[in-house]
C-alpha cells in the first residue's frame, strides 16, 4: 500500500478546487451535488471552502446513483438521494471520489436529469486515475494518478474511514 495524499494534501487540494470552482462559476445559482458514498462528505467540505472564501454558502446534496449503475445489478432500495434543492437551472457541480471508468460520472448524470434539468453540470473529483470507457472528463481534478490497471485507488474520509487519505494498493495485496 502507497499513500498518494495525506489528510493535509487532502484538506489543500479541496480548498484549491473550491478556489477553482468559484473562478468559473461564482457561486449564484450554484449548488454541490455528491455522489454516494464518499462524494458526499466531499462535497460538504467543498461547499464549507466555498463559503470560507466567497462569505456565501452554497447548497450541497447527496446523490444515490445505484439505480442508474449499468454495472451493477439493478437493487430495489429506496433512493437515499437528499437534495434539499431544485437543480433546475443551477450549475451543479458533481463530486465524486474517484474518477475512473466514467461509469459512476454517467451514472450521476442519468439521476440528475431525473430530477430536473440543470443549467450546467460539472464534474469535481478527488482523484483521476484513467482508464476510461467512457468520453467523460472531470472539469476540477485534485490529483491525477496514472494507475495500472491492477491497481485500486482507495479514498478514506474522516467523515466514514476515521482519517483523510488516499492509497494505491496492488490486487491481490
Amino acid at each position: 500500500m502507497t499513500v498518494v495524499m495525506s489528510a493535509d494534501d487532502v484538506g489543500r487540494s479541496l480548498r484549491r478546487l473550491a478556489h477553482e470552482v468559484l473562478e468559473t462559476n461564482g457561486v449564484s445559482d450554484l449548488a454541490l451535488v455528491g455522489i454516494q458514498t464518499r462524494g458526499v462528505p466531499l462535497a460538504e467540505r467543498l461547499g464549507r471552502n466555498i463559503q470560507d472564501i466567497s462569505a456565501h454558502s452554497v447548497p450541497v446534496g447527496g446523490l444515490d446513483i445505484s439505480r442508474h449503475r449499468d454495472d451493477r445489478p439493478s437493487s430495489n432500495e429506496a433512493d437515499r438521494s437528499h437534495l434539499p434543492f431544485t437543480i433546475t437551472d443551477r450549475t451543479i457541480i458533481l463530486v465524486d471520489d474517484v474518477l475512473f471508468t466514467g461509469r459512476t460520472a454517467r451514472a450521476g448524470l442519468d439521476a440528475l436529469i431525473d430530477l430536473g434539468r440543470p443549467a450546467a453540470v460539472r464534474l469535481a473529483v478527488l482523484v483521476d486515475r484513467g482508464h476510461r470507457q467512457l468520453p467523460v472528463r472531470a472539469d476540477y481534478v485534485a490529483k491525477n494518478l496514472p494507475t495500472a490497471l491492477n491497481q485500486h485507488v482507495h479514498v478514506e474520509v474522516e467523515e466514514i474511514d476515521g482519517l483523510d487519505r488516499v492509497t494505491v494498493v496492488e490486487v491481490g495485496e
